[in-house]
């Protein structure tokens, strides 16, 4: 029996060193780009929290952004209002499908009543923000599917 339990803790640190770096803290979770990318996002599942979104961040790294998940799929626009950087917002379909891209969307610095408006046009259930040029960078298109 005294041989088993070294070898048990051995199996047991590996197992954990394989796994190591493939969980995420809660309220975040990992999408995957059609090229394998895979990006780290932050989900917003509240309308709190989705009405705050990406407002007042002065940096978004290329391998994170945000995801929401919302409750009902329907036509949704999103704005730029006291958002810092310019983003990709993409737009997804209940089967994770892509039906709208707003690529560069520029930061809007007006008064809320002079932001525009982004997306709407297609009924969506998540919306992915990237940094601005992750689009193209990985050749996201209309049709694509995200896996998370």
């Amino acid at each position: 029996m005294r041989n088993i339990a070294p070898a048990a803790v051995a199996l047991i640190f590996i197992f954990l060193l394989l796994n190591c770096g493939s969980s995420l803290p809660p309220g975040f979770q990992w999408v995957q780009l059609p090229d394998g990318a895979r990006i780290e996002a932050e989900t917003k599942l509240t309308p709190e929290g989705q009405a705050q979104g990406m407002m007042f961040r002065a940096s978004l790294p290329e391998n994170k952004g945000m995801l929401f998940i919302h409750a009902t799929v329907e036509k949704r626009s999103y704005w730029m209002f006291q958002c810092e950087i310019p983003l990709d917002i993409i737009w997804m379909d209940r089967d994770r499908r892509i039906v709208e891209i707003s690529a560069d969307t520029p930061p809007c610095r007006e008064t809320a009543e002079k932001c525009p408006s982004y997306g709407g046009a297609a009924p969506s259930l998540f919306v992915l923000e990237l940094a601005a040029g992750m689009a193209k960078k990985h050749n996201l298109k209309l049709g694509d599917t995200l896996r998370f």
